[in-house]
């Protein structure tokens, strides 16, 4: 129940260094530009992604998920080093680890079909079967932790009634369940405390206000009891009880611009400050006995993290490691050993673990593939631009090894998805695959974007397509000011929002950008708030509150959806959709080609049949940014076929 502001769950990744500057960088001072090698796309996405870190009953292996088979599979990595094993074997469905059992082989597993968002819950048994903890046709379910004593674990799934989500308990030993929590008020589901009394409870009234409920497994009839305060608009969100079950770390931004961490006791009903910071704290998590507490901050787009010993009152002591990132930090159940990735700009996330007793410290996977020469990636730098209104928005940008003064390059604002979404830091290899081919990428963070306070986060309510467009069209003029970008080749490029960004600005503003991709974007908001999951039900009220209610204000957002103005649209458009995107329908992009093609504008269309919001197949991914390359080569760079020296 973390705060989501990422409502159309798209968000393409950015990169960049730590550092941040008003001014233009330079392309006219430094050494003369590096000779790299242009590699394809399939050379990019034969990096692997690996995430996840469950530890087995004897810590010695780590369950993961990673898409070496060119899909997600659940695959056993030894602690001490050596080749993963896989475990699952899907060829066309992702599968993503979620837990090794506590006492023996088994583990879960999750996975939808051709990317319906409609996932279920699986337990593989020791001796290879599997069997669907969750089953239905449109069901949709989710892990939600194990008891302290690891003899159950908890499940929430919408089965009896897809609008809602109900908690079930099941045994550890024979999957046994009983209903505990029967929500027929559109609860969004918590953490639940360790002992099994606690359910943490969200309801969203806004996009700008929300609370937390604790309902008591001891008194099942009693309404949750709020145990946030109710007045003014405020966000709430709860990260996880504290391991003796004694107290809720939830976020709350009741006290400034950002996010902070604070404690309810659940006994006394004492609140109290635990981590602020002059961001956002992303996540809080602790250690099986809480001797350890792991949090986050999202530091201007950078995750910095921070183990506390709280024995001691000291960060963790680690043995010196790579630059880069450390997230997705995770203990073994004795505490003596740790297991976290390191992702950088120039580096997908690799695992890595150490031995707390003694210190010793391994890497155990190379993500990256070894065709590409890292040096060839690019490091990139956070700026920061005055829009149209003078308001300093922050933006992501990737300069191409090969751009200078003397050797200028065409370039891309890149709109993140949400709306409410972030580019972040961090490898990204469609965006390094863009790079790598000659095109600045500039990452922008428009207004209405998280992370930088609450008042920028709020800019955009009911004005997209107008404020949020000059952001990304003030973008563009930041572009042209760079003496090593060629200013009259720019284009606009985005996903999910952001690809209804790419739609609008060509739709609103047809003559700003040069070229756009648009990847799922959104093109009909009164369809695509209409069609909204039965199962989005909870962040619907936060939905309409950003965007508008289709019920009720039709004419507000025909106005701002592109779709109904695609007789404006007078540049070269790409165009690339999922058959089974539940968020934004494949009527969406059918119809924007459609009008697009009968302006006699150039218009190119991939469908892929068993992708749904965002890429899971690797193969796709390879095609899609391929795709990419050769659409801008032609229409932005002018040439015939992409470059491939």
């Amino acid at each position: 129940m973390k705060p989501n502001r990422h409502l159309f769950l798209f968000s393409i990744s950015a990169l960049a260094l730590a550092w941040t500057a008003c001014s233009a960088p330079s392309g006219s001072d430094g050494p003369p530009p590096m000779q790299i090698t242009s590699y394809d796309a399939k050379t990019f996405f034969e990096t692997t992604t690996y995430f996840g870190a469950s530890f087995s009953s004897d810590e010695q292996r780590l369950l993961l998920s990673s898409d070496s088979s060119g899909i997600f599979n659940v695959y056993s990595q030894p602690f001490a080093g050596g080749e993963a094993e896989r475990l699952t074997d899907s060829t066309t469905d992702a599968r993503f680890a979620v837990s090794w059992f506590p006492s023996d082989d088994r583990f879960l597993f999750s996975g939808d079909e051709g990317g319906n968002e409609l996932n279920h819950l699986y337990v593989r048994e020791s001796d290879g079967t599997v069997k669907d903890l969750t089953p239905g046709e449109k069901v949709r379910a989710g892990f939600l932790g194990w008891s302290g004593d690891r003899t159950h674990f908890w499940v929430q799934t919408n089965e009896r009634d897809d609008r809602f989500s109900d908690v079930y308990r099941y045994s550890a030993t024979d999957y046994k369940r009983e209903l505990v929590f029967q929500n027929n008020d559109a609860w969004s589901i918590g953490p639940i405390s360790r002992d099994g009394r606690w359910i943490a409870l969200g309801r969203t009234l806004t996009n700008a206000d929300s609370d937390i409920f604790l309902w008591d497994a001891r008194s099942p009839k009693k309404p949750p009891k709020q145990v946030t305060p109710g007045e003014g608009e405020i966000s709430h969100a709860a990260y996880v009880f504290t391991p003796d079950s004694k107290q809720l770390v939830y976020a709350t931004n009741e006290h400034g611009e950002f996010t902070q961490a604070w404690t309810y006791d659940v006994a006394s009903g004492e609140r109290k400050v635990l981590i602020e910071a002059d961001w956002d704290v992303l996540f809080v998590g602790y250690s099986e006995t809480g001797r350890y507490r792991v949090s986050a901050v999202n530091d201007d787009g950078r995750t910095v993290l921070t183990i506390l010993d709280t024995s001691s009152g000291q960060p963790l002591a680690l043995p010196e490691l790579p630059e880069g990132e450390l997230i997705g930090a995770n203990f073994s159940r004795s505490e003596t050993k740790l297991a976290f990735y390191i992702n950088s700009d120039t580096s997908p996330s690799n695992l890595h673990v150490v031995e707390l007793e003694g210190g010793a410290h391994r890497q155990l996977t190379r993500s990256l593939n070894p065709a590409i020469d890292q040096a060839h990636l690019v490091e990139a730098t956070v700026e920061r631009y005055k829009s149209f209104d003078d308001l300093e928005v922050p933006g992501i940008l990737y300069k191409p090894h090969q751009a200078a003064a003397s050797s200028k390059v065409p370039a891309l604002v890149w709109v993140h998805g949400g709306p409410g979404g972030q580019s972040r830091r961090g490898y990204n290899a469609a965006i390094q695959h863009l790079v790598n081919h000659g095109y600045a990428v500039f990452a922008v963070n428009n207004r209405g974007s998280s992370g930088y306070g609450k008042t920028f986060f709020h800019m955009d309510d009911r004005k997209h397509g107008d404020v949020d467009l000059k952001d990304c069209i003030w973008a563009r003029r930041y572009l042209e000011s760079l003496d090593w970008v060629d200013g009259s080749k720019v284009g606009i490029i985005g996903g999910s929002y952001g690809g209804y960004m790419v739609a609008a600005a060509l739709a609103f503003e047809p003559e700003a950008f040069d070229v756009g991709i648009d990847i799922f974007g959104v093109t009909n908001w009164l369809r695509t708030l209409k069609s909204m999951p039965a199962w989005w039900g909870p962040q619907r009220d936060a939905i309409y509150a950003e965007l508008g209610d289709p019920f009720e204000e039709e004419e507000r957002l025909r106005r701002i959806s592109p779709l109904f103005h695609a007789s404006n649209i007078v540049k070269p458009l790409l165009v690339v959709q999922g058959a089974n995107d539940p968020r934004v329908l494949q009527a969406e992009s059918d119809e924007l080609v459609a009008a697009v093609e009968s302006n006699g504008v150039p218009v190119e269309y991939v469908l892929f049949p068993d992708e749904g919001h965002g890429f899971r197949n690797r193969v796709n991914r390879i095609t899609a940014s391929d795709k990419y390359v050769e659409f801008l080569s032609k229409h932005l760079k002018g040439e015939a076929t992409p470059s491939t020296d």
